[in-house]
C-alpha cells in the first residue's frame, strides 16, 4: 500500500496520476465523487486501486459512530484492503488523504471527533503502508 497525504489542493490526485501513469484501466474512487467507503476490494479484478478523499469517509463514520467503533471499522477495510494487494503479485493500492489535522482545533465536538479519527486512521495507515509520501505544493516528501 502507498499511503499519500498533504494539504488540500496541494496536488495529490496529479502526483499519483503522473506517478501512476493512471489509465481507464485502473479503479479510481472517490470520496469526493460520492463512492462509498469500499469495505471490500475482492470482487475488483484491476492491478491499481486508487482511494482517494478518506477523510470524507472518516467523517461519514464519525456521524454514525463512537471513535473506538470508528476505529475498528477503518482497521477492519485497511486490513481487507491489505489482503486485497496482497492476493496478487502485481496489485497496487494507493491511499490518498487530505490532511485536516493541523491548524486550529475545532471547537465543535462532531468536528473534534473527525478531525481526531482522521489522524488516528491516518497513523493506522502510516504504519501499514509499504510506502507513504506527504504532497506540499506538488512536490513529494518521501517519509516510508
Amino acid at each position: 500500500m502507498h499511503f499519500i497525504t498533504g494539504g488540500a489542493f496541494n496536488g495529490k490526485r496529479v502526483w499519483v496520476k503522473n506517478r501512476y501513469m493512471v489509465t481507464k484501466g485502473d479503479r479510481w474512487l472517490s470520496a469526493y465523487d460520492h463512492a462509498p467507503l469500499p469495505t471490500d476490494l475482492t470482487a475488483m479484478e484491476e492491478d491499481l486501486i486508487i482511494l482517494e478523499g478518506i477523510e470524507i469517509w472518516l467523517k461519514k463514520l464519525t456521524r454514525e459512530f463512537n471513535a473506538n467503533k470508528c476505529r475498528k471499522i477503518w482497521n477492519s477495510c485497511l486490513g481487507n484492503w491489505l489482503m486485497w494487494e496482497r492476493a496478487k503479485v502485481n496489485r497496487k493500492l494507493v491511499v490518498i488523504g487530505t490532511d485536516i489535522t493541523k491548524g486550529i482545533v475545532p471547537m465543535e465536538k462532531e468536528n473534534r471527533l473527525w478531525r481526531d479519527v482522521t489522524g488516528w486512521a491516518y497513523q493506522d495507515c502510516a504504519k501499514v503502508a509499504e510506502k507513504m509520501e506527504i504532497i506540499w505544493y506538488g512536490i513529494n516528501q518521501t517519509i516510508k
